[in-house]
């Protein structure tokens, strides 16, 4: 369950439900003249608040703990990719899992269609689609299923492309050793100053689709001052995946 939207979660329905209805009802009825009715409720169970949150997030910790110590047994580095829809997730792994083979596979997250998952294969790679339903977000749990497909012999690195979105998929740790968040000129500089959190918890922040930084009027200097004030420990590259601009700086950050 995702408290920040309110999604549902196709994956997990656990639901407890304690219906205790105690009803007791004492009724004094004095018809005389003055018509004296006298109405005794015994008092209901006093109301109890549950902390769904700290429940799912607390599972969801131990999920993304086994992930960890299966990413360490394998010998594999896990980097979660985040981003509003169409920052460029995808295109960024295809090149990268081209650069990278054999060494390397990705999961993948959307909400419907194995699109990207076909389309990430078409390079060679693994890539397993995990589809969420009406869910805004990868957990450790979905993730943890995901990890059964793959294949490890020879694997050095994990990309996981989460769902679209730029809320909900910072608050669940999936067990991954860096987070790389991807903000591109056409989304406008000031979505980190919007969407802190996400920004903040990042290891990495990509400013993508750089050639098109002049014609969609692209502050640069505005968007680098941003993500410095919400995200100052986090490193920062430029790129194009289209020219290549940027790209062996990438590439060496992955290796380093």
């Amino acid at each position: 369950m995702c408290d920040h939207c309110g999604c549902g979660h196709p994956h997990d329905h656990s639901h407890e439900h304690n219906h205790n209805h105690d009803h007791s009802h004492e009724h004094s009825h004095n018809h005389g003249d003055g018509h004296d009715h006298a109405h005794a409720h015994a008092p209901s169970e006093p109301m109890r608040t549950i902390d769904v949150r700290k429940s799912a997030m607390a599972q969801n910790q131990r999920h993304a703990d086994q992930n960890r110590g299966w990413f360490r047994a394998k010998g594999l580095t896990a980097f979660n990719l985040l981003s509003s829809p169409g920052a460029g997730k995808t295109a960024l792994l295809e090149a990268t899992l081209k650069h990278l083979l054999p060494h390397a596979a990705a999961i993948v997250g959307d909400l419907q269609t194995e699109n990207d998952a076909i389309r990430l294969r078409a390079s060679g790679a693994q890539a397993v689609q995990i589809t969420t339903g009406a869910t805004c977000h990868l957990d450790a749990h979905m993730v943890l299923h995901a990890l059964e497909k793959i294949t490890t012999d020879g694997l050095k690195f994990l990309f996981i492309e989460n769902v679209g979105n730029l809320v909900c998929p910072a608050s669940y740790d999936l067990g991954e050793h860096r987070r790389v968040v991807l903000l591109s000129v056409t989304e406008g500089e000031d979505k980190p100053l919007k969407y802190p959190v996400i920004f903040h918890h990042a290891d990495l922040v990509l400013i993508t689709k750089c050639d098109l930084a002049e014609a969609v009027g692209f502050q640069r200097e505005d968007a680098l001052k941003n993500i410095r004030q919400v995200a100052p420990r986090a490193k920062i590259l430029e790129l194009s995946v289209k020219t290549g601009a940027g790209m062996d700086a990438w590439f060496a950050w992955l290796a380093g």
